[in-house]
């Protein structure tokens, strides 16, 4: 997932506020959370790609394809002027790196038999998001997001202790996009959707040369060596990480932040449901109770995000008055 970086740019027009404009928006953004639910299956189709070489290939055609939209919608003006910005530009390189992480341990995820945990990262996201609050901008958190963050600091603990394992690809997944996040909140809106993909895709070619070199010389690469179809699924890895995002960016520019909220949380069920009844992985009872106890978490962030929100309206009412 790449959710961040699909914010509008400053440029774009905002839509008249309607109901059916909401009711767009809420379809867009609805589908762009649908389509990051569906990745786990799309690239356990790219099987015999390796992780390694499926990250490298996934930079290269999303390159690609950013630059081709750019082509089409002539907008590669955008993309020059924040160029022309070293401090912008060297937040598009951390972007860059944090997005990089976030990829490939995604895609080992799906690629070992460990989706379920993917979608715990996921679901751990937005209460991580929270905590970085608390740790890099010294927020001040009420008392029910500090609920919300011990219920998740026991599900891990329940989850090592019960499952025997240490869950890195979740807690790893929720910290590198929660930073990504930090990051592309300090880059602002005046980066779009497609000319931030494009540079923090530029920024990580050096690294996708580098893997492709080394899977090249140990196990060999597998494009177009694994018949057309393979070969049009991996090259279309691009498109699959551009579309969701423009999806995203016309959604978000429609609908409230609450109504993005809950969506969110979309495209971790999916991806857990398929890890439970598409792909069969085991779910012993303790990752039962681990899950259950981040989903009453989220549960108690979201009616405090919900109720917050609301008094926050209601007060800004207030104040016009």
């Amino acid at each position: 997932m790449n959710a961040e970086s699909a914010r509008p740019g400053a440029r774009d027009a905002a839509p008249s506020d309607t109901p059916r404009e909401r009711t767009v928006g809420g379809i867009y953004a609805f589908s762009a959370y649908l389509l990051w639910g569906f990745l786990p299956l799309y690239f356990v189709l790219l099987v015999p790609t390796g992780p390694w070489e499926l990250v490298a290939w996934r930079i290269v055609f999303s390159l690609v394809f950013c630059a081709l939209l750019l082509s089409v919608t002539r907008s590669w003006g955008r993309l020059v002027r924040v160029v022309r910005q070293p401090r912008i530009l060297g937040l598009t390189a951390l972007a860059g790196g944090l997005i990089y992480v976030n990829w490939q341990v995604f895609i080992y995820g799906a690629l070992t038999g460990h989706v379920i945990e993917t979608s715990l990262g996921y679901f751990i996201n937005p209460i991580a998001t929270v905590l970085l609050g608390v740790v890099v901008l010294h927020e001040r958190l009420r008392i029910t997001q500090w609920i919300a963050i011990g219920l998740a600091a026991v599900a891990v603990i329940v989850i090592i202790v019960g499952y025997g394992s240490f869950p890195w690809i979740a807690l790893t997944l929720a910290a590198s996009f929660s930073l990504y996040g930090l990051v592309k909140k300090r880059v602002g809106p005046t980066v779009d959707a497609v000319s931030g993909l494009t540079l923090e895709s530029a920024w990580l070619m050096p690294v996708a040369a580098v893997l492709l070199t080394v899977v090249g010389m140990t196990t060999g690469l597998t494009l177009g060596t694994a018949g057309t179809l393979h070969t049009v699924l991996l090259v279309g890895v691009g498109a699959v990480t551009a579309v969701p995002l423009l999806f995203f960016a016309a959604g978000a520019r429609r609908v409230p932040l609450t109504v993005i909220g809950l969506l969110q949380f979309v495209a971790p069920i999916l991806q857990f449901l398929i890890g439970v009844w598409v792909l069969q992985e085991p779910m012993p009872v303790e990752r039962w109770i681990g899950f259950a106890l981040v989903w009453v978490a989220l549960a108690v962030l979201t009616v405090d995000s919900l109720v917050n929100a609301r008094r926050r309206g209601v007060s800004d009412v207030a104040e016009l008055t």
